[in-house]
């Protein structure tokens, strides 16, 4: 298993067009994906469960990944919320 944290720059957070982004490049992989934030921890294939986690900007999040293709995920994830100027 693979984990990163990350903190959450985007004025708005992780709002629909991120959270979509976010979600459709997760089910690209076999992995099982998960984002976590104030202990709750959801399916990151799962655009209802990453919506309830409400996270807004500053947050702290975790992002795990399990599985054969874990770190080809995480990687993956990191370069979006990176790159899209969501998180650092």
């Amino acid at each position: 298993m693979v984990e990163k944290q990350f903190k959450i720059i985007e004025e708005s957070g992780i709002h629909a067009r991120p959270a979509t982004l976010l979600v459709q490049t997760a089910s690209k992989f076999d992995s099982g994906i998960n984002m976590e934030y104030k202990g709750k921890s959801v399916n990151l294939k799962s655009i209802m469960g990453v919506m309830s986690l409400g996270i807004g900007q500053g947050a702290e999040i975790s992002i795990s990944a399990e599985g054969s293709d874990e770190e080809e995920a995480l990687r993956s994830l990191e370069e979006i919320l990176t790159k899209k100027g969501l998180a650092e």
